[in-house]
């Protein structure tokens, strides 16, 4: 501390000494204060006045401040801008204080730990997650402060990216120095490290046992084997408890999730999809999947509906569940248009509870809650006018209204409370009689002060004379300059206007005190009363929160049923199978953005006999949609959702995987090329017998026959050594012939119908393969000025044919020989046929015209009737070693 430093400046300093990582946001009357560092922080940060504070007798410290009342907007500012702030309050009546006011800290807020609705998206979960590696495994706690779920995710680390980016952490926590801090920043949250000791399981067992209150975490399904992700919820649970030093009332008991219950989701795949996020903008789910199938009406079905389609089932009986809920949602219309009613107007009671339990709801919270609760009965009556089958039945049995609690609330808090106290009234008329005394006299004080007014006017003949109130001088007397001389003698003068006198009588006096006495004694009793309520609602917070998940389901099915029947989709048949059948299937987001009945279906068979499609066509015929439509109709029947196509039966896969689309990351310094082959890597080392692979263009994005080689490469290795269902979108027409090839290979094109030189889209997917790519065409459609149209056709006509294809049919019987996996065989020998492959007209070297030979060109420059034989013999001997030596 500094010599000569104020008591003020010398507590601040011994707080922010336990909050050096956060900006301090120092209490002082109606203000937050912030001094030193934090003060220079958040003024460059909020755009605030930076200016100065007396010390003593040490040097003055730079100052900024903001308003309590507009605290949250500056709060949700510097948390998105990733700051941590540590809200010091008064913890004492200042008018009751000897000396300094006792402050201390109450909460901590970061990007991953946050109440208010001003900070948070309520359509989405706000994870905090602690993430410990060891070896090939991953263990990630994550923890919704808003909400109190707590989840335990183990995972092999080559899944773990996946399972961060389902969870979209706002914060990181790890072990400084670790292994997991590699993965944890891939995910572009706030990176918080953590000393080493706080992951141990040990430690964190006993303070996981100690926070349910139970003697070991065996009853909630944790073992030994889960040892590393008990390390690190034990750190997760350590550093919520440094940010929310009251405690975590409303923490849920956790929830176990192990490998092979979900499909893990990469990011390529997310995005080449447009799961819940667009290619082309993030801030809202316009264009994706979510931003079809959204019909939720409550903010817990919005986040539960999140989480569904990024994290899709791969068991049969959980899927088929959850399928023959949403059929008898579909098939009753009647049923589904009731319960979305009853659900229209329940607000978000996850959220809502979890406040309540932290003592953080303000009236109108807690108001809220009781009328969301107070619909659940027409919920509950919908769901039982249903068949009750799949999960519904589930849901029905265990079904609470929490009805005494929905009572309690609404009869003891005003139909519409005030946000704080102080601004209205909070309790109901008749909840206590006390209080009502206390209104009585307040609300009749505005009776007695007409009546004394009157008096006043009649006893003085001031007509003008009015009796009024404000804070600083309370009840006054006004009476304007023209009527001085009427001002009876009892009348004390107190405050001078330009126009006007005000005065206090000892009778105005005595009223003020009065009821200013009844209106703090009001205000008070008030809090104290709803304080009671909100700890008799906040301990019943597990109760609330299973009240909050059942509805989130009931709101994710019920919008499944209504889009189905909605958009025309049909239930697909989900199996163990290998098989993949879609008929007639359409894209769910592409159709939506066009006039009805305007989208071309089409149908895709995926089978062990027939599991790789090489899929040929046009620029702009449709390839990219087909691929990204069959991975969405295997996605949407894997969460239990129907599907938009006349039928359909998936097999399940256990993981999709799409490499559609060009993109480079100049961040890590990758080109296009570079991360599309990473990605492809990704593919080859991860995919299995099970998987769906959509493959769109390998290979174009460096020279053409390094290009074509690596594609053909990639598609001998998928179908000899992984055996997984492939569709193949390529330019390269050479690949139709894996089709000669291997046995389990088809050839499909898009179809486009040519009329002159003009070509039309035809959007059919038809069998064989196509022979042209009309890339001219394409260019002409995109405005390519007309000279280099023209320009290009006779280039096209001078090139073409002017190269061969490397023979890579021969390469490949040496290459692949076995069966694949996946139990199909090649023809021939080792699955493959040795062959030559034919000229193919659209592919052609632009540059062999400038890369004569060079023997060519110096057999042009002998003068053979100049040689002699001996010089003959040995210019023959030296061209016949420099053919040698290119060989």
């Amino acid at each position: 501390m500094s010599a000569g430093a104020t008591p003020l400046m010398t507590q601040y300093r011994e707080i922010k000494a336990r909050h050096p990582n956060a900006i301090l946001f120092f209490r002082m009357g109606d203000f937050y204060e912030m001094f030193y560092e934090d003060a220079e922080t958040a003024s460059r940060a909020l755009d605030l006045t930076l200016t100065s504070r007396n010390n003593g007798g040490a040097a003055e410290v730079p100052l900024a401040g903001i308003p309590v009342k507009a605290a949250s907007e500056y709060l949700r500012r510097l948390v998105q801008q990733g700051f941590r702030v540590a809200i010091c309050e008064q913890i004492e009546d200042p008018k009751l204080a000897k000396g300094i006011v006792k402050r201390a800290v109450v909460e901590t807020i970061t990007p991953g730990a946050a109440f208010s609705d001003d900070l948070l998206d309520v359509t989405r979960n706000n994870f905090l997650c602690a993430v410990q590696a060891l070896g090939d495994e991953v263990g990630i706690a994550a923890a919704d402060l808003s909400t109190g779920e707590l989840r335990l995710i183990r995972c092999a680390t080559a899944d773990a990216d996946a399972v961060l980016a389902r969870l979209a952490p706002r914060e990181v926590l790890t072990a400084a120095e670790s292994v997991a801090e590699g993965l944890a920043a891939t995910t572009g949250a706030l990176l918080t490290p953590r000393e080493g000791w706080e992951f141990e399981p040990a430690l964190a067992e006993d303070a996981l046992a100690a926070q349910f209150g139970v003697q070991s975490l065996e009853g909630f399904g944790i073992g030994s084997a889960d040892a590393i992700v008990v390390g690190a919820a034990g750190a997760l649970l350590r550093y919520l408890r440094e940010l929310q030093p009251g405690g975590l009332p409303h923490l849920a008991r956790p929830v176990v999730e192990r490998p092979g219950g979900t499909m893990p989701l990469d990011e390529m795949t997310r995005r080449n999809l447009e799961l819940v996020e667009s290619l082309r903008t993030s801030s809202d789910t316009s264009g994706t999947l979510l931003g079809v199938l959204d019909r939720t009406q409550t903010p817990m079905g919005a986040r539960l509906l999140r989480h569904w389609i990024l994290a899709p089932l791969t068991d049969v009986a959980t899927i088929t569940e959850r399928l023959d809920a949403v059929t008898a949602l579909f098939t009753d219309a009647l049923a589904r248009a009731a319960l979305r009613e009853a659900l229209d107007g329940v607000r978000d009671v996850e959220r809502l509870a979890g406040r309540t339990a932290a003592g953080r709801a303000t009236p109108r919270d807690l108001r809220a809650l009781g009328d969301s609760l107070s619909r659940l009965p027409a919920v509950a009556a919908a769901v039982r006018r249903t068949s009750l089958a799949g999960s519904l039945g589930a849901i029905a049995t265990s079904w609470d209204d929490a009805s005494e609690l929905s009572a309690e609330i609404q009869a003891t808090l005003v139909v519409r409370p005030p946000v704080a106290f102080g601004d209205g009234e909070t309790i109901a008329p008749g909840v206590d009689a006390p209080l009502d005394d206390l209104r009585a006299i307040a609300t009749g004080g505005k009776d007695a002060i007409a009546a004394l007014q009157a008096e006043e006017r009649a006893r003085t003949g001031i007509h003008s004379l009015k009796v009024g109130y404000n804070r600083v001088f309370g009840y006054y007397i006004e009476i304007t300059n023209a009527n001085k001389d009427l001002v009876p003698a009892d009348y004390q003068r107190r405050q001078t206007l330009t126009g006007a006198e005000r005065y206090i009588t000892p009778a105005l006096k005595e009223f003020e005190e009065k009821v200013l006495h009844a209106t703090e004694r009001m205000e008070t009793l008030e809090r104290e009363l709803f304080e009671a309520l909100r700890g008799r609602v906040g301990a019943q917070v597990a109760r609330l929160q299973a009240v909050a998940q059942r509805c989130a389901q009931l709101d994710v099915l019920s919008a499944l049923a209504e889009v189905a029947a909605r958009e025309g989709y049909v239930r697909p048949v989900v199996d163990d199978g290998p098989a993949l059948e879609i008929v007639r299937g359409r894209h769910p987001v592409v159709e939506r953005m066009m006039p009805r009945d305007q989208f071309i279906p089409n149908d895709v068979t995926l089978a062990p006999d027939a599991r790789m499609i090489i899929l040929t066509g046009p620029n702009m015929a449709g390839k990219s949609t087909i691929l990204r439509q069959i991975g969405l109709l295997v996605l949407m029947a894997q969460m239990g959702s129907y599907v938009p196509a006349a039928s359909a039966r998936v097999g399940i896969a256990d993981r999709v995987f799409t490499r559609v689309g060009a993109s480079d990351n100049l961040v890590r310094g990758q080109s296009t090329f570079m991360v599309e082959m990473s990605e492809t890597s990704a593919i080859l080392h991860t995919a299995t017998a099970r998987s769906l692979v959509l493959l769109d263009e390998i290979g174009r994005g460096t020279a053409t026959w390094d290009g074509l080689s690596i594609a053909w490469a990639v598609s001998e290795h998928l179908h000899e050594r992984v055996g997984c269902k492939t569709v193949f979108a390529t330019h390269y027409h050479e690949l139709t012939q894996l089709a000669d090839e291997f046995v389990s290979v088809r050839n499909y094109n898009v179809a486009v119908q040519e009329v002159g030189e003009r070509i039309l889209f035809v959007h059919r997917l038809r069998p064989g393969g196509a022979d042209r790519s009309y890339g001219i065409e394409v260019g002409r459609l995109a405005g390519l000025p007309a000279p280099v149209i023209a320009r290009a056709r006779a280039l096209l006509k001078v090139l073409e044919g002017e190269q061969l294809v490397p023979a890579l049919g021969s390469v490949a019987a040496g290459a692949t020989a076995g069966a694949a996996p996946g139990g199909g065989t090649g023809r021939g020998t080792g699955g493959v046929r040795a062959r030559r492959m034919e000229p193919a007209a659209d592919q052609f070297g632009l540059f062999a015209a400038a890369a004569p030979d060079p023997l060519v060109e110096r057999l042009k420059t002998v003068d053979t009737d100049a040689l002699t034989p001996l010089q003959a013999l040995a210019l023959l001997a030296g061209l016949a070693a420099d053919a040698r030596a290119r060989q």
